[in-house]
Parts: structure tokens; sequence; C-alpha cells
């Protein structure tokens, strides 16, 4: 817990990204692919971000956001 508190006043804040990279299907999936299947690098710190390329942004953790990449998951599939 006291390392999450140091992480929100003294981490990074990752505003250099890579290139977004997206998984091959078959290939094993890092946590933040496995959402979106696409995913991008901070290079800063080198954290993996889940990204939306749809929409052309980082995508949060939050729950909210979960269900709208579920969504978007299923649209693309179907």
């Amino acid at each position: 817990m006291l390392a999450k508190l140091m992480d929100v006043f003294f981490g990074c804040w990752h505003n250099h990204y890579s290139f977004p990279m997206t998984v091959r299907s078959g290939k094993r999936r890092s946590g933040a692919a496995s959402l979106t299947g696409t995913y991008v690098v901070c290079l800063d710190c080198g954290k993996e971000l889940a990204y939306d390329w749809t929409e052309m942004r980082v995508v949060d953790a939050s729950e909210r956001s979960r269900a709208r990449v579920r969504e978007l998951a299923t649209k693309q599939a179907a």
C-alpha cells in the first residue's frame, strides 16, 4: 500500500509511448494486451498499457473501461 501511495506522488506519468503493438492470435499476451489485443509501452518506465486502436487512446484499467473494451472486442469478432 505504501508503494502505491509513493507511486502516485513520485511515479511515472507515462507521457512518452511507443508505437501501438498488436499481439498476433495464438501467442501469449501480457496483461495489457489481454484487454484489447493492442498495447503501448511507456518509454520512461517500461510499463505496458492497454491501447484502444479505434479510439486512438490508452485505456485505463477501471471496470467501466473494461466493460467498454469487452463490448468492442465482441463487436470486432462478429
